[in-house]
């Protein structure tokens, strides 16, 4: 089913969500991968506060080629999220209501998904030239020494994705094989 929501999300937004559906998001996401994402844990080890908030946002997990003239932003295709499985049980725990990447999640961060009422969508991967033009503005908010890895903030039209895992922990890697392998 086709799904269209606003960024930030609400968690009457996030409970329609099915594992998937196809998403499209508009508004506002950030981007964060693995130096942004241990910095984060390392800040929130110390009790400092976080460079953006959590509460209702997403998390694109994304570091984007340069930009070409006249594009707010280069090719900006999804990194493997489970690089980012050992950081991302805190976030959700803060208010995060979703993430964006690749590939499978650990049950750890299955667990804390389904804890949080949050969810893990998948961009394609591949397919980082077309995805950057739902993307209308960019720019960083944090971390701008991380260069690629800065978190960025995005102002997102109709981003493409797939809900992987739901609320419910129903996890569409787990059901498309079972489906696959009926027929």
């Amino acid at each position: 089913m086709d799904q269209y929501i606003k960024a930030p999300v609400s968690a009457e937004e996030i409970a329609k969500l099915h594992a998937g559906d196809y998403v499209y998001i508009t508004g506002t996401i950030y981007t964060a991968r693995d130096a942004a994402h241990k910095r984060m844990y390392e800040a929130l080890q110390k009790g400092e506060p976080l460079p953006i908030p959590m509460e209702g946002n997403l998390i694109y997990y994304m570091g984007p080629s340069p930009a070409r003239e006249g594009r707010p932003i280069g090719s900006a295709g999804p990194t493997t999220a489970s690089r980012m499985d050992k950081y991302a049980p805190s976030l959700f725990d803060l208010g995060l209501k979703g993430v964006i990447g690749k590939g499978k999640r650990s049950q750890a961060v299955i667990d804390s998904i389904v804890k949080n009422d949050a969810v893990y969508f998948a961009a394609v991967g591949g397919a980082g030239a077309l995805l950057s033009k739902a993307i209308k503005a960019s720019s960083v908010v944090a971390y701008e020494d991380l260069g690629t890895e800065a978190i960025r903030r995005l102002e997102v039209e109709n981003f493409p994705v797939i809900v992987v895992v739901d609320k419910d922990g129903n996890n569409l890697y787990e059901t498309a094989i079972l489906e696959y392998r009926s027929e």
